[in-house]
């Protein structure tokens, strides 16, 4: 199984694990978040999120999501894709680790291809003619 680590803003990535766990019916396991703040020093930060990589990766690798690429919790992911068994994909979205975790028992690269695709289908433009998604009524 893929590991997946969230480094976010604030509490964005405890929020998204919340809101997974809602609609995957449990929280799932190796699934792990650093919330990073205006008061956290990017250096004393880095060596946690490292020790969490290590805990995730069971061998198969391990996924780790960023929420901006470029700002500091991007930064610090970046710095932890430094094997070819920990990857990293910006720009995550409910949409994007739902459907990470979903196919988390597949090889890494076909997680991240999962991962990034379920991020882009999730944006989309709402129909102004339906008013209830589940029954298109």
């Amino acid at each position: 199984m893929v590991g997946i680590l969230i480094v976010a803003h604030g509490t964005l990535g405890e929020s998204l694990i919340h809101c997974a766990s809602h609609v995957m019916g449990a929280r799932p396991a190796q699934l792990m978040q650093i919330g990073i703040t205006t008061h956290d020093d990017p250096a004393l930060v880095f060596p946690q999120a490292l020790r969490l990589v290590r805990q995730l990766d069971q061998g198969q690798g391990v996924l780790v999501l960023t929420d901006v690429y470029g700002a500091t919790p991007g930064n610090i992911a970046a710095r932890l894709l430094t094997s070819e068994h920990v990857e990293g994909v910006a720009g995550v979205n409910l949409p994007m680790l739902v459907r990470a975790l979903t196919y988390r028992n597949e090889p890494l690269d076909v997680v991240i291809a999962k991962a990034i695709s379920g991020g882009i289908d999730g944006v989309i433009r709402m129909p102004v003619a339906i008013q209830n998604a589940a029954t298109g009524r």
